[in-house]
């Protein structure tokens, strides 16, 4: 027998969320690395050399926090935290060449789990799933008062407009 609760959207989204997060731990262990870990070094592979500031931004969390996961990957020898050669007093964040070659194994990770989770979908399904999800984080983000990023925003009015053609 289901329960109701089982056939929420918030239910159905937070369960594939942990299992989600479940696989990923799996993979990252092989890599020494724990779930959040792996976007810090792959933000860093895109743009070396940021602030505090910048990766607590782009990852969405509180400066403390991104301090907490730098200090764990520098005493892993895989992130150097250097004085800015313009202002002594800020610091940024490099990867070392481990943290790089990790970095790099990341996208085979991210590339099977994302394989797993969209088995069974074909591109359109895969695409409007994207789209779908984007607008619950929009629709939770205004709830919130969060402001959502412009690419995301973009896509769910081209979603709207596309419904709207079709109506």
């Amino acid at each position: 027998m289901k329960d109701g609760f089982d056939k929420s959207i918030g239910h159905r989204l937070h369960h594939a969320a942990r299992l989600q997060r479940a696989l990923a731990a799996r993979h990252l262990t092989d890599l020494g690395l724990f779930p959040g870990q792996e976007t810090v070094l792959k933000l860093l592979a895109d743009t070396d050399g940021r602030t505090m500031t910048e990766l607590a931004s782009a990852l969405r969390v509180r400066p403390p926090t991104a301090s907490k996961t730098v200090g764990r990957l520098s005493a892993q020898g895989l992130l150097t935290r250097r004085a800015s050669d313009g202002d002594g007093r800020l610091v940024r964040v490099y990867l070392t060449d481990e943290g790089r070659t990790r970095a790099g194994a990341i996208d085979g990770i991210w590339d099977r789990i994302e394989d797993t989770m969209s088995f069974g979908l074909d591109g359109k399904d895969r695409k409007r799933l994207r789209k779908l999800l984007r607008r619950v984080e929009k629709n939770l983000a205004s709830q919130l008062g969060a402001a959502t990023d412009a690419n995301d925003a973009a896509d769910i009015d081209d979603e709207t407009e596309t419904a709207d053609e079709t109506a």
